[in-house]
């Protein structure tokens, strides 16, 4: 899911003892993020999906081309929570959500942030 709907590449993985995977890691341009499975390695974490809550983070990852990236996601499978929209930070962000019911937002910056003065006249 990881490759075809955020264009991250496998780095490697590590199967558990039925064979599934329990560890993996994936690369994103010069960055390296690990992902454990449900309950690996003796752990108790539930993903949101399973334990019915929203995700409790969201991961902020900058992109070459947000609306681009977007739009791969969703034809993937990841559920649009928040399409791609102009920021008052300085960013082009949206916010996706993978199977596991983890939030990602995808961001391109595109200019400066608002000052207080401009924020304060919205």
């Amino acid at each position: 899911f990881y490759e075809r709907a955020f264009g991250f590449s496998t780095r490697g993985s590590m199967p558990g003892p039925d064979g599934k995977i329990v560890h993996a890691g994936m690369n994103w341009n010069d960055g390296v993020i690990m992902f454990g499975a449900e309950a690996a390695f003796g752990g108790t974490c539930r993903a949101p999906v399973t334990s019915g809550v929203e995700s409790p983070i969201s991961l902020y990852v900058y992109c070459d081309d947000v609306d681009a990236l977007f739009a791969r996601a969703t034809e993937a499978g990841a559920q649009a929570a928040l399409p791609p929209q102009n920021q008052f930070w300085g960013d082009r962000m949206c916010r996706l959500i993978d199977p596991d019911g983890y939030a990602w937002c995808f961001a391109t910056h595109i200019g400066k942030a608002a000052c207080v003065e401009e924020l304060a006249q919205v």
